[in-house]
């Protein structure tokens, strides 16, 4: 979305409204204020507006999915694909709990075993080529019933149903499935492969201590694993402050506080998120 906002209409905390930016394609003058306020999460001002490009929508469109023995199997085919070139518009990523519990609230009876989906748009030519291309990575990788749908309304059958550093993603989902299928919580991954990120699902009772903690020891492996990797900001989770610390530095937060501090100085808005409190400059 980030890269389809052309400009914003801003209200600051003194009560001064702001113009980010003008409809120019392309500018380079000034501070590039409309990306600050879109990475701020609302902690530097209220937008008002928002003018956004709009894109053209595509001719055609190809929807296909596959099934994998593992969950690696399935990420490496997601990865193999996003650096082989095709363009993909979406790529989606389930393991067999996910699409457990997809059979049940639908009525389907998809297997119940690692899912890719993707999305091929285009001409109809190039959409059925992109997707021949990628049924031949999949057999590459243990690939199996891989179906498209070219109907309107098998694809939007479809994506109903489902709808949910990228070189390590596989590894990195890999390692921390291993440790949700052991954990005894029932745990499940969503990944916008695509994107190279991925989200767990860890369902727990909050009045039952041990199934707390055991939810944060999870997090807490997943977390410090992608770090390890430099990933986590390739990843769409919940940082806990700690972690924001420890992927970014000190020195990056303390500059977010000197612009907050600037912005906000009664710290008015949205106050307590984003900055850890014990940053100081």
């Amino acid at each position: 979305m980030r890269d389809n906002v052309i400009n914003l209409k801003v209200v600051l905390a003194n009560g001064d409204v702001v113009k980010t930016g003008s409809r120019a394609r392309k500018s380079a003058a000034g501070y590039d204020l409309t990306r600050l306020i879109i990475g701020s999460e609302g902690t530097l001002g209220v937008i008002t507006e928002v003018a956004l490009r709009l894109q053209k929508i595509s001719q055609y469109s190809v929807v296909a999915m596959c099934n994998f023995p593992t969950i690696k199997d399935a990420a490496d085919v997601a990865i193999a694909t996003m650096m082989s070139g095709i363009q993909v518009s979406r790529v989606e990523l389930l393991d067999e709990v996910e699409v457990k519990a997809i059979n049940i609230a639908n009525g389907k009876n998809f297997p119940e075993v690692p899912t890719l989906m993707f999305e091929f748009i285009g001409t109809e030519a190039y959409s059925r080529e992109q997707t021949l291309m990628v049924q031949k990575i999949a057999s590459e990788h243990n690939g199996s019933d891989f179906f498209f749908a070219e109907d309107p309304e098998a694809k939007k059958e479809l994506w109903k149903d489902v709808c949910v550093p990228l070189s390590r993603l596989a590894e990195l989902i890999s390692r921390s499935k291993q440790e949700l299928d052991a954990s005894s919580l029932v745990c499940a991954v969503i990944a916008h492969a695509g994107d190279g990120n991925f989200h767990t699902l860890i369902l727990f009772d909050p009045n039952q201590e041990d199934q707390r903690r055991e939810a944060e020891r999870l997090n807490h492996f997943m977390v410090h694993t992608a770090l390890s990797m430099e990933a986590v900001d390739q990843m769409e989770v919940s940082l806990f402050f700690q972690y924001l610390e420890k992927e970014l530095g000190i020195e990056a937060l303390r500059t977010m506080k000197r612009i907050k501090a600037v912005l906000d100085p009664n710290n008015i808005m949205n106050a307590g998120k984003l900055i850890p409190p014990h940053v100081c400059f």
